[in-house]
């Protein structure tokens, strides 16, 4: 939670980001996997979607993350997920083949999907 957006939430959510290095340092937060953080009217879902913290994300722990994160969300009855350009830029991946990921797995949800940037 060093760059990008990730730093937001840190500022914003201190004790998710001791909580999420806490797993990290651990090994329990492995590629594919979700962290859940539920704070006063929100719901923060943590992908692990790079081992490091470089350009290294991959489409296949995306793919897995979202899917998981996604189906949190039904199960929650959230009727929309918003998720940054993961995994692209900072991660490495074109955003393209990112949104690709992101569109095949949203179709499959009743959960509404909504890839944010910023301007």
């Amino acid at each position: 939670m060093g760059a990008g957006i990730a730093v937001e939430f840190r500022r914003r959510f201190p004790d998710m980001y001791e909580e999420y290095r806490e797993l990290c340092q651990n090994g329990d937060f492995q590629l594919g996997d979700i962290f859940v953080w539920e704070a006063p009217d929100v719901v923060v879902y943590n992908l692990a979607t790079q081992p490091i913290p470089r350009p290294s994300a991959t489409l296949e722990a995306i793919d897995t993350s979202i899917r998981a994160a996604l189906s949190d969300a039904a199960s929650r009855g959230l009727p929309r997920l918003g998720v940054p350009r993961i995994g692209a830029g900072l991660g490495g991946l074109k955003w393209i083949d990112v949104a690709e990921v992101l569109a095949n797995a949203g179709e499959e949800s009743p959960v509404e999907l909504v890839a944010v940037s910023l301007p």
